[in-house]
């Protein structure tokens, strides 16, 4: 049975887009400017299946018979976040960015959401979500006003304490903002973020919640399911495609907890797609600009790199990609406008050095070409990585 495995290394972007530029992002290199900053990679397991393929990068040296396809990702979708990437992976272009509020939410999103929650509005403007917290933390506990902020992403960001509002509240007020941020403010996400602690001490909790727009179908996830197949989102793949054509999910509060939830799926369902998220590279130390620590979160996925190849079974298709960059370098907190890294590896051949030039859309007509899905007669993009046996 056909198996297929992407992990989506959240932020782990390979090198300026070509229109990085007009993002504000020239010069943008997660993976190049992480390893000069740590004084090269130290990740064997990935140097080994052909990271150093995918372009110069300090301590990782180019392997010309990598067992892995290695590549970079050019986007056509307009935009630089999570959803935006995750959707172009499985084939969904978005010609048009979502908006962003660099100034804050106007009076007629703010005003119906305030009215509908019976609950007023702190802040309501770009912030750092550790940060805002902090500022506002004290306020919100007296008052009990939601914390609304965003950033540079298309997203309404809702934060609150879970002392002093229920997470099903929360949750509640998300799908409010969702049915209210539609048309002209249909931003790609609303965000629930839940903290907790005291004062000078405020800390995010592990039960955000992401409330993202329903995706255009088809695509190739729903051509997967078309074919039989079940798709396993790991992570926070089912709320980045709105718990569409994702068959079952699995939630995670860690890294470590969705390394682990892959390779048990991997070594228990029997065929499918297991599509996962790792996001820490990108929420704790990409945003943050701490490359030390954006370096070792790669090393702990380097770590279980093994376990994981030894859950594949022979023809298994692993591809290991992003969607977007995070450079914690620059002086920018924010997504940058990247190329998506790739490796492609199947169980059981030897890639050879080969090296794939293409988007990222070509990831999921790979998966849905894998897996036997039709191939669709218009209106979805990609070409093949790899080649079905």
């Amino acid at each position: 049975m056909a198996r297929v495995c992407v992990i989506v290394l959240d932020a782990v972007g390979a090198g300026a887009l070509p229109d990085a530029a007009e993002y504000g992002d020239e010069g943008s290199d997660t993976l190049g400017n992480v390893a000069r900053a740590v004084g090269g990679l130290d990740l064997p397991m990935l140097e080994a299946l052909g990271l150093g393929n995918v372009e110069p990068l300090e301590g990782c040296r180019p392997q010309p018979g990598a067992p892995a396809v290695a590549g970079r990702l050019l986007a056509r979708s307009k935009g630089k976040d999570t959803t935006t990437g995750h959707w172009e992976l499985m084939g969904i272009v978005n010609p048009v960015a979502f908006p962003t509020y660099p100034y804050g939410f106007p009076d007629d999103v703010i005003d119906p959401f305030m009215n509908r929650t019976g609950r007023g509005v702190l802040c309501n403007e770009p912030a750092s979500g550790t940060e805002v917290i902090q500022r506002y933390g004290d306020e919100h506990r007296k008052t009990g006003k939601w914390i609304v902020y965003t950033s540079a992403d298309s997203v309404f960001q809702i934060a609150a304490h879970e002392d002093v509002v229920p997470l099903d509240e929360l949750y509640e007020a998300c799908r409010v903002a969702r049915e209210l941020l539609v048309g002209k403010h249909a931003v790609g996400r609303i965000i629930a973020r839940p903290f907790a602690g005291e004062r000078g001490s405020y800390e995010r909790t592990t039960n955000r919640h992401d409330f993202s727009l329903v995706p255009r179908r088809p695509n190739f996830l729903s051509l997967i399911r078309d074919a039989g197949h079940k798709v396993y989102g790991v992570g926070k793949i089912s709320d980045i495609f709105a718990a569409q054509d994702i068959d079952e999910s699995f939630p995670t509060k860690s890294n470590v907890d969705g390394i682990n939830t892959t390779e048990r799926l991997l070594r228990e369902v029997e065929s499918g797609l297991i599509f996962t998220n790792l996001v820490e590279t990108d929420a704790l130390w990409g945003h943050r600009n701490d490359p030390v620590n954006f370096h070792r979160c790669l090393q702990d996925f380097d770590r279980r790199l093994p376990d994981l190849l030894d859950a594949l079974r022979p023809g298994d298709l692993l591809v290991v990609t992003s969607d977007h960059g995070c450079d914690p370098t620059t002086p920018s907190t924010d997504h940058s406008r990247e190329h998506g890294l790739l490796l492609a590896y199947v169980e059981g051949r030897n890639a050879a050095g080969k090296i794939h030039v293409g988007e990222f859309s070509d990831v999921g007509a790979t998966v849905n070409a894998w897996l036997g899905g039709r191939t669709p007669a218009k209106g979805l993009p990609g070409s093949l990585i790899v080649t079905p046996e």
